[in-house]
């Protein structure tokens, strides 16, 4: 039986390096936006990957402008959350369903093994029966065996070959919708502003989720004239007034419990799993 929920602090980074592996460009900032911002404003060296291309997640584009646009709204994101280096995978958006796990997780071992990260931030691969996206779950999983697999010199030894060499992540953070199993909540009061300005950030993929609502709402009879107003606006127009109350909202509620305005929830794997060798043997340097 899990334990209570965690109310955890960002400690300073100095440094150390945060490695956010996400699906999608809007992923990081719509989920996990105000913890990226507390880190980076904290001292940590934030890197965020993007596994795919977004080349389907827009309306009304063709798929060219679409790949350059949401590159270009991630890199203004990243900018606004403090993010240090944002790395592209290039993977076809919508299809990690019929991806090699395999070659997608090779990649992510030379990210860890490049980067050697401190802490690592994706998906949750056992996320709760709100995670509809295939996309997210291959790319949790992905991760998730990365980890593992970065410690071994018999994974890919071409990386050591290259001057690479093994790491061990030491924390492993999970997000999702929900996550399998809130066992960590941080506390984004202080952040929620960049996060808001971030998700904002990301026109295309935003006025493609409006689109979507639209259909599945005129399909059951309703109609929501704001989403209407920002169908019909100009592409390049700000879309905070849709993205802040629904942001705040979720954040207050996932805060309540905890006596906060406003939280993000993870699944946090210290140390493997293994944390009571830790407590046990171990000892600080």
């Amino acid at each position: 039986m899990s334990g209570p929920t965690v109310v955890r602090q960002v400690q300073p980074g100095d440094g150390r390096v945060v490695l956010v592996v996400t699906a999608h460009a809007d992923d990081a900032a719509l989920f996990v936006g105000g913890t990226v911002a507390a880190w980076s404003g904290a001292g940590w060296h934030v890197v965020l990957v993007r596994v795919t291309d977004d080349r389907w997640d827009s309306v009304g584009l063709d798929e060219a402008t679409t790949v350059a646009r949401a590159a270009s709204e991630l890199r203004a994101a990243a900018e606004l959350l403090g993010v240090a280096e944002v790395v592209d995978l290039g993977w076809p958006t919508d299809s990690l369903g019929d991806a090699s796990e395999v070659a997608l997780r090779e990649q992510v071992i030379r990210l860890v093994r490049t980067h050697r990260p401190h802490t690592i931030v994706a998906h949750d691969p056992h996320s709760g029966v709100g995670e509809d996206n295939l996309d997210h779950l291959v790319v949790g999983a992905a991760v998730a065996e990365a980890v593992w697999c970065s410690q071994f010199d018999l994974h890919h030894p071409e990386h050591l070959a290259e001057g690479l060499e093994v790491h061990g992540v030491f924390e492993q953070w999970y997000f999702g919708r929900p996550p399998g199993e809130v066992t960590h909540v941080v506390d984004t009061s202080a952040t929620m502003d960049a996060m808001v300005a971030a998700a904002a950030a990301h026109r295309t993929p935003l006025r493609n989720l409006v689109q979507q609502w639209r259909l599945q709402a005129r399909t059951g009879g309703w109609r929501i004239p704001l989403l209407d107003d920002v169908a019909a606006s100009d592409p390049d127009d700000d879309l905070t007034d849709l993205v802040d109350p629904l942001l705040r909202s979720r954040a207050a509620a996932a805060g309540a419990p905890h006596g906060l305005d406003a939280a993000e929830e993870f699944r946090v794997v210290r140390f493997g799993g293994m944390e009571e060798l830790l407590e046990v043997f171990g000892e600080q340097i």
